[in-house]
C-alpha cells in the first residue's frame, strides 16, 4: 500500500494506528440458509423488547460434552522477573453437560451441570425454574417464555 501511494510503510502504519485500523484481522460470519430465518428472528427479539405480561423470558442454551480437565502438576505462581507457569499436560475427568438459562427480568443466571446428556426439551428449564431459588424472589408469573440459543 505505501509504494502504491508513494509514501513510506512507517507513515501508513502511523495511519493505522491514529485510525485503530487493523487490516490483517479479519471476522467471519454466516448467514443463516433457514427460509424461516427473519420470523424466528422477529419473534425471538419480539420477545425480548416486549415481553408478553406477567411472563418470564429465559435465553437457555445446553453445552454438552465438554471435558473436565485438571493440570497435572499444580501451577506456579508468578514471581517478580519470571511469568507463572503450568504444565501442558491434563488429567481427564470424564465429560459433563451444563445447561444454562439467563432470566430477561433481571440478568440472572440459572445453571446445572449434568453428568450425561437427557435431551428434556424446555421443560426441564420451566422445572428447574420453578424449583430455583431466585423464582422465590421473582414476581408471580402465569408464563414461562423460553428461547433455546442455537436450538
Amino acid at each position: 500500500m505505501a509504494k502504491a501511494q508513494g509514501v513510506s510503510p512507517a507513515t501508513v502504519q502511523r495511519i493505522w494506528d491514529a485510525h485503530n485500523l487493523k487490516p490483517h484481522r479479519v471476522d467471519t460470519f454466516k448467514l443463516s440458509g433457514d427460509n424461516r430465518f427473519l420470523e424466528k428472528l422477529t419473534d425471538v427479539v419480539g420477545l425480548y423488547l416486549n415481553p408478553p405480561e406477567k411472563a418470564i423470558v429465559l435465553c437457555v442454551d445446553e453445552k454438552r460434552q465438554i471435558q473436565a480437565l485438571d493440570r497435572t502438576q499444580p501451577s506456579l505462581p508468578m514471581t517478580p522477573g519470571r511469568t507463572g507457569t503450568m504444565t501442558h499436560d491434563f488429567k481427564r475427568h470424564g465429560t459433563t453437560t451444563l445447561s444454562a438459562a439467563l432470566s430477561m427480568l433481571d440478568g440472572s443466571v440459572i445453571g446445572q451441570c449434568l453428568p450425561r446428556h437427557r435431551h428434556q426439551g424446555p421443560q426441564a428449564y420451566r422445572r428447574y425454574w420453578t424449583a430455583s431459588p431466585k423464582r422465590a424472589t421473582a414476581p408471580a408469573f402465569a408464563q414461562v417464555e423460553l428461547i433455546e440459543v442455537g436450538g
